[in-house]
C-alpha cells in the first residue's frame, strides 16, 4: 500500500467520454491523471481476422457476468485506451429533437431530459468536428437542426448500395448516409488512413483508421507533461472524506499493488454498467447502499436498446465491400397505421461465413454460411427500450449482475416485419436485387454496445444521481462522462451524444477549476 499521490483531475477510463473528456481539459496546465484499466490494444493481424474477433472474442473481456436468472453469459465489451470505441462501428448518430422530450411509445413513456437538443447542439458540432465524422445533411427527414455543415463529406455508396439508395427513393422512402467517425479521403485515395475495406464494423482497426478515443484523444493528449495516463489500473473503490460528501482517495491495484491517489475532482466514465458497479462497490457508513444513493436510483434504468440484424439473401452475389453507408428513418416515428415510435435501419459492415458462424446451428457446414454471406445484404435494426428501474445493474458476491427485461418489443418486432416486407416489395428493387428469403437475429444481453441510464441526471435529488452538469447531486467532486447519464436511449446510436456531453462536461469542469470556491 502507497502513500495517496494528489492531482487536479482524475478520470477513469479512456473511451468516449473519458477519453473526450481528457482531450478537453488537456490545456488547462491542470495536473491530471488518467486511470485505465487495459492496455493499448495491440495492432496485429488478428485485428482483421474474423474468428479471433467474433468467435474467439480475443477482445472482449473474459469476466463472466449473470442475468437475472443468475445465468453466466460473456459480455461483449472490453477493456483498452479508448475503450469500446476500438472496435465501434463509427456511426456518430445526433438524438433526434423529439427525443429530448416526453415521447409516448406502444411499450410506455420515454421520459424528457432536463435539458434539451439546444442546449447539446453547440457540442455535437465541436465532437463531430473532434472525431472527423463524415455525412450529409438534410436528405434524413429526420434531422435536427444543426449550426454548421458535417465536417467531413459523406462516405459514397458503392455501385450495389448505391442501387438500393435509389430505389427507396424512388419508392417514396427518404435513405441518408450515415455519418461515419473514419479516416477517410476519398478525393485523395493515396493519403487516405481508410481503405474502405470489410474489417470495421466489430473490428479493432490494423491500420487507425477510425476515430476513436485513443487515436483522436489519449495519444495527442498524454503528449502534454501535465497528463499522466496509467494503463492497467483497475480502480476497486472511490473513498469519501469524513462528511460524505467529498472524494478524497481513489483506490487502484496495479499489478497486484494498492495505490491511492487523491484530486480535487474525480470523474468517472467506466461505462454505465461498470460505473454504476464502481458506485456501488464504494458503499460506506455514510453511503450504505453505494455513493450518491440516497435516491436509490443507482444501477436502475439500465439500457441498450432493443437491437436485430436482418440479413437479406439475394440470388445474386453482393460484391460490396464497405457496404456500411446507407441509413433509413423513414420509420423512426412510426408510420401511418401505427402512431408509436419504431426505430432506425441502417445497413452493417458486410458479413462474412465464419461471422455468421457463431448465430447458426453448429451442424451447418461452413460453405452454406460462406454462400449465405456472399449473397447477402446486412442490416441492423434499432428500437428505443424504454427505462424502467427493475432493469437493473448490481452487486452480489463481488460478480456484476445485470437484470435485465427487454420492453416495448411489440414496436420492434413491428419494425423488423415491416423491413422484411418492404425488402420483399414488388419492384423496390431492379431484377439483381430479388430477395427471396430474409433471416434475423435478436442480440441477446451480452451485446451492451450501446449500454446506457444506470446513473440518470436530473434536477430532482430524490429521482436521480446526477445533477444537469453530470456531478452527483450527494458528493461535491464527483462527476460522471459515460452514457450512463441518460434518461432515455432514443433509437441512434450512442456515442455522439457520450462524446458531445463530456465535452460540455469538461468545460464546466474547467470553469470550476478557475473559481477558486469549488463548490461553485
Amino acid at each position: 500500500m502507497n502513500q495517496t499521490e494528489q492531482y487536479d483531475i482524475i478520470v477513469i477510463g479512456t473511451g468516449a467520454g473519458g477519453g473526450t473528456l481528457v482531450h478537453t481539459l488537456k490545456d488547462s496546465g491542470k495536473r491530471i491523471l488518467v486511470l485505465e484499466r487495459g492496455g493499448f490494444l495491440p495492432q496485429e493481424k488478428e485485428n482483421w481476422d474474423p474468428k479471433a474477433v467474433f468467435i474467439d472474442e480475443r477482445y472482449h473481456t473474459k469476466e463472466r457476468w449473470k442475468d437475472k436468472n443468475n445465468k453466466e453469459f460473456r459480455p461483449g465489451t472490453g477493456y483498452w485506451v479508448g475503450g469500446n470505441t476500438k472496435v465501434f462501428g463509427a456511426a456518430l448518430y445526433r438524438m433526434r429533437e423529439k427525443d429530448f422530450e416526453k415521447v409516448e411509445h406502444e411499450g410506455g413513456t420515454s421520459p424528457a431530459w432536463p435539458i434539451k437538443y439546444a442546449d447539446f447542439e453547440p457540442y455535437y458540432t465541436k465532437a463531430e468536428k473532434l472525431y472527423q465524422v463524415h455525412g450529409q445533411a438534410g436528405i434524413d427527414a429526420t434531422d435536427p437542426f444543426r449550426s454548421e455543415a458535417y465536417p467531413e463529406p459523406k462516405v459514397s455508396h458503392e455501385p450495389i448500395i448505391q442501387e438500393i439508395h435509389n430505389h427507396l427513393e424512388k419508392n417514396g422512402y427518404n435513405p441518408s448516409y450515415i455519418p461515419l467517425a473514419i479516416k477517410l479521403n476519398e478525393a485523395d485515395k493515396v493519403n487516405s488512413l481508410c481503405i474502405r475495406c470489410d474489417t470495421c464494423d466489430g473490428f479493432p482497426c490494423l491500420v487507425h483508421a477510425k476515430s476513436d478515443a485513443d487515436r483522436n484523444c489519449i495519444r495527442p493528449t498524454i503528449k502534454n507533461t501535465n497528463v499522466t495516463l496509467l494503463t492497467h489500473a483497475e480502480v476497486l473503490k472511490l473513498h469519501t472524506d469524513d462528511t460524505g460528501k467529498h472524494i478524497n482517495k481513489v483506490e487502484v491495484r496495479i499489478n497486484d499493488t494498492i495505490y491511492y491517489y487523491s484530486s480535487n475532482i474525480v470523474v468517472v466514465s467506466c461505462g454505465a454498467i461498470n460505473s454504476a458497479t464502481l458506485f456501488l462497490k464504494s458503499a460506506n457508513t455514510l453511503h450504505p447502499n453505494g455513493l450518491a444513493n440516497a435516491s436509490d436510483q443507482v444501477g436502475r434504468n439500465f439500457m441498450k436498446h432493443q437491437n436485430a440484424v436482418v440479413l437479406a439473401l439475394s440470388k445474386n452475389e453482393n460484391t460490396s465491400i464497405f457496404q456500411k453507408t446507407l441509413a433509413i428513418s423513414d420509420f423512426y416515428w412510426g408510420e401511418k397505421e401505427y402512431n408509436f415510435p419504431m426505430g432506425h435501419i441502417q445497413m452493417m459492415g458486410k458479413a462474412n461465413g465464419i461471422m455468421l458462424k457463431g448465430d447458426a446451428p453448429k451442424i451447418t457446414p461452413e460453405f452454406v454460411l460462406d454462400t449465405m454471406a456472399t449473397h447477402s445484404i446486412d442490416w441492423w435494426l434499432t428500437t428505443e427500450d424504454l427505462p424502467d428501474p427493475e432493469n437493473r445493474v448490481m452487486v452480489k458476491d463481488d460478480c456484476i449482475h445485470v437484470h435485465y427485461t427487454e420492453n416495448n418489443t411489440t414496436s420492434f418486432h413491428r419494425l423488423i416485419h415491416r423491413w422484411k416486407e418492404l425488402l420483399n416489395e414488388s419492384g423496390m428493387y431492379s431484377s439483381i436485387w430479388d430477395y427471396s428469403l430474409n433471416i434475423s437475429q435478436d442480440i441477446p444481453l451480452s451485446g451492451v454496445a450501446h449500454q446506457n441510464g444506470t446513473l440518470k441526471f436530473g434536477t430532482d435529488p430524490t429521482t436521480s444521481v446526477l445533477d444537469i452538469n453530470c456531478k452527483t447531486h450527494e458528493i461535491d467532486n464527483l462527476y460522471v462522462v459515460d452514457g450512463s447519464f441518460f434518461v432515455s436511449s432514443s433509437a441512434v446510436n450512442p456515442s455522439l451524444t457520450i462524446i458531445a456531453n463530456a465535452i460540455r462536461v469538461g468545460e464546466i469542469i474547467l470553469k470550476r477549476l478557475n473559481n477558486t470556491n469549488l463548490s461553485d
